[in-house]
């Protein structure tokens, strides 16, 4: 999968509040938002939820 750089225009507040909410979650600010853009579109039935990648088993 490909990605775009696009600017945003952010309020400082509401950029403040996702910087430590990405950190909280161990993300960068453009993953957290990445994050909540794919989880809206998925909830909204906009985008499809991609499948959990298979695990690989470890030998016995």
């Amino acid at each position: 999968m490909s990605k775009k750089a696009f600017a945003l225009r952010i309020d400082e507040t509401v950029l403040h509040a996702l910087q430590h909410w990405a950190d909280d979650e161990f993300r960068s600010v453009n993953g957290q938002i990445e994050y909540l853009l794919r989880e809206a579109l998925i909830q909204s039935g906009r985008l499809k939820k991609k499948p959990p990648a298979e695990s690989v088993a470890e030998p016995d």
